[in-house]
């Protein structure tokens, strides 16, 4: 055999066997970094991949609530711009009244603030003297007077509630309504109509005219009141006869005292103290049998009417004459 040959192979089977185990770790090497290869995690994107794919994942409805809001801001500014333009003033400023400034109000004329503040008091405000307000005076709460009130004039635009009022001189435009009594102590003056839905109560009730759409209940007597009218004696009492009259223009007696020779004719004139519209009424009626044989008649005008005989009455009788007198 060659030499060289013999040099180039493993002398011994030792030799063989550790050369096997070299061959084999090798490949178990090349395998285990295969596998590390194959294990390992893909590379990471770069940054500006990621950028764009979190924008991509933004929801299109966030993107539209976002641009409601924005336009709603401009709507409000838009608002608040217009509103300053129309009050150009402003809010008013608040100013607290302190200490240092009671104590120079007192005695004093000072001036406090201007009249685009507010004056504030916290604590109640006692005033010992006149208090003089030249502008309106608003009261958010009640109003409490102790003592009398005195205002020239009142304006209650809504329903007021009053226990007693005292007023020297009240005049009401409106209508009034009065749900309890109404006691006047004094006249009452109406110069329009009156309408009432329920009896009238008084002990005297004058009027000028009295006009009754329905008919009239009397449960006492008839009074005519008035002055007792005027006369004039006619030719039928004869030579020295007389006559009187007693009564008024609406009802009463003529009591006629006859003289010497009486004729025919009227025994007296009557003269109303106030003349009617038109010629009224006149109703005659002989009180007693003195002037039953009697042909009387009257004459009747809208001043006065005469109470006249057709036969001539007996000389020397004294005898009556009743009349009521109704337009």
């Amino acid at each position: 055999m060659d030499t060289s040959e013999n040099e180039n192979q493993p002398s011994t089977l030792e030799d063989q066997a550790t050369e096997l185990e070299l061959d084999t770790a090798k490949d178990a090497g090349e395998a285990t970094d295969s596998q590390s290869s194959a294990n390992a995690s893909p590379p990471k994107p770069p940054t500006g991949g990621r950028i764009r794919t979190a924008l991509s994942k933004i929801n299109v409805y966030l993107l539209l609530f976002i641009l409601i809001v924005l336009l709603a801001c401009l709507v409000v500014f838009a608002s608040l711009q217009r509103s300053r333009r129309e009050n150009p003033t402003g809010p008013l400023d608040t100013q607290n009244l302190t200490q240092e400034t009671i104590d120079q109000l007192e005695g004093s004329e000072t001036s406090v603030g201007d009249p685009k503040q507010i004056l504030n008091v916290e604590s109640n405000a006692v005033f010992t003297g006149k208090v003089l307000i030249r502008d309106s005076l608003d009261v958010a709460g009640t109003i409490k007077v102790g003592g009398s009130l005195s205002l020239p004039g009142i304006t209650v635009s809504g329903t007021s509630s009053f226990e007693t009022i005292q007023a020297k001189d009240l005049a009401i435009a409106g209508n009034t309504s009065i749900e309890g009594q109404l006691n006047v102590q004094g006249s009452l003056t109406v110069a329009g109509g009156a309408s009432f839905g329920g009896p009238i109560s008084a002990p005297q009730i004058s009027v000028n005219d009295l006009q009754l759409k329905g008919d009239l209940q009397l449960n006492r007597h008839i009074d005519a009141g008035g002055g007792t009218p005027g006369r004039n004696a006619g030719v039928a009492l004869g030579g020295g006869g007389t006559t009187s009259v007693s009564g008024t223009d609406t009802a009463g007696t003529i009591t006629i005292n006859t003289g010497s020779n009486p004729p025919a004719g009227c025994f007296t004139t009557i003269s109303f103290t106030q003349n009617y519209g038109g010629t009224p009424h006149v109703v005659v009626t002989p009180v007693g049998s003195g002037g039953a044989n009697l042909n009387y008649y009257v004459n009747r005008t809208s001043s006065g009417f005469s109470l006249c005989t057709a036969n001539p009455a007996s000389a020397g009788r004294s005898f009556s004459f009743d009349y009521i007198v109704i337009d």
